[in-house]
């Protein structure tokens, strides 16, 4: 299978998941195996939820919507454009999926396939039908994937590499594991952004996407705020009031609910605003419908601060004043060569 058979597989893909939006499926005349997979991929829309309770239609549909939007040929081509890729023996690289938020391994499903590997998964319990189904679209499009892609409940046997995603904890697991196999593997980080006190209302409207899109599930969702001394949170509170809806949401609520009376019980200092509380501490990691927060004195000190936590860190958020940061509300938009952890994973692959 070439480079070019490869690419076209998954720009049909990318055409097949633009049919859905949140305010309604539309059925497209000219789109590949449109009979078999339309009315099954809304049915199973409908069913995330009752698959895992933060499956949300809002937010499937925004996962699929910005696959859809990055599986154009003209992206594929930017991100393929910078490597070599050259004919050799297929290996069978294991990828064990997190089920924090819809569709979080598909960009190393999509790395394995397009190097011309074949791809052994292992999908977390909390998302087991989304990859699934979009991997047996590809292979209707394209049938030669049919021996590329495997999936797995069991034991992982007879694979060359792995990629892992995973806690800290499940890392150190990991790591003694697979020992043995060229391995990416990913640990716990979060996400942050550095605030000076002026910035507009549409920008702290932004960041509210960055921090409560997928309920703050994910890696790339902001979990820590850092401020400057003295400054006034009413406007961030103001800014973020948009999304006060979200605790409508029980599972979300219930640790709104919980979070906060645990604080409370340990006397530490909140602020709150009915739907999210935050708090003065030096960790990057918050509790779901928390946000932690830090002062800083100087620009540059927070610069060093951050080079020196990198490995903490996903995204920097900020308007342009910390070096590798990205703009408000665009944590959870990345491009196809905005890699997890920085780790190149088709170099990785095509070192195999």
């Amino acid at each position: 299978m070439t480079l070019e058979n490869k690419i076209d597989a998954f720009v049909s893909l990318g055409d097949f998941l633009r049919q859905f939006k949140e305010h309604g499926n539309v059925q497209s005349v000219d789109i590949a195996q449109n009979s078999t997979f339309f009315e099954a991929f809304s049915e199973l829309i409908k069913l995330s939820q009752s698959h895992n309770g933060w499956y949300t239609p809002e937010q499937v549909y925004f996962s699929i919507n910005s696959w859809a939007e990055a599986l154009t040929e003209e992206n594929l081509r930017i991100w393929l454009s910078r490597y070599s890729f050259v004919e050799k023996e297929a290996k069978t690289v294991a990828i064990i999926l997190a089920g924090n938020i819809p569709l979080v391994g598909f960009h190393d499903f999509l790395s394995v396939l397009i190097s011309g590997n074949k791809v052994l998964v292992k999908t977390s319990s909390n998302d087991q039908h989304l990859l699934p189904f979009l991997a047996k679209y590809l292979i209707a499009v394209e049938p030669k994937f049919e021996n590329y892609i495997e999936f797995t409940e069991g034991k992982l046997e007879n694979y060359d590499a792995v990629i892992a995603t995973g806690s800290d904890n499940t890392a150190r697991y990991f790591e003694f594991y697979f020992k043995d196999k060229p391995s990416i593997i990913r640990r716990n980080r979060n996400s942050v952004a550095v605030l000076t006190g002026n910035e507009t209302e549409a920008q702290i409207q932004a960041l509210g996407e960055d921090i409560f899109r997928y309920f703050g599930l994910g890696c790339r969702n902001v979990s820590k705020l850092f401020v400057p001394r003295g400054y006034n949170f009413d406007k961030f509170f103001e800014g973020i009031y948009s999304f006060q809806d979200i605790v409508q949401y029980e599972r979300y609520a219930n640790n709104y609910d919980y979070n906060k009376a645990v604080f409370l019980m340990s006397n530490f200092k909140l602020l709150d605003n009915g739907f999210l509380t935050i708090k003065e501490d030096e960790s990057y990691s918050s509790p779901i419908s928390s946000v932690f927060y830090e002062y800083y004195d100087s620009l540059n000190e927070l610069n060093s601060k951050l080079k020196e936590d990198d490995l903490k860190i996903q995204c920097i958020v900020s308007d342009g004043i910390i070096e590798n940061g990205i703009p408000f509300g665009e944590t959870q938009k990345p491009k196809l060569w905005d890699y997890a952890d920085n780790v190149d994973t088709i170099e990785f692959l095509n070192t195999l």
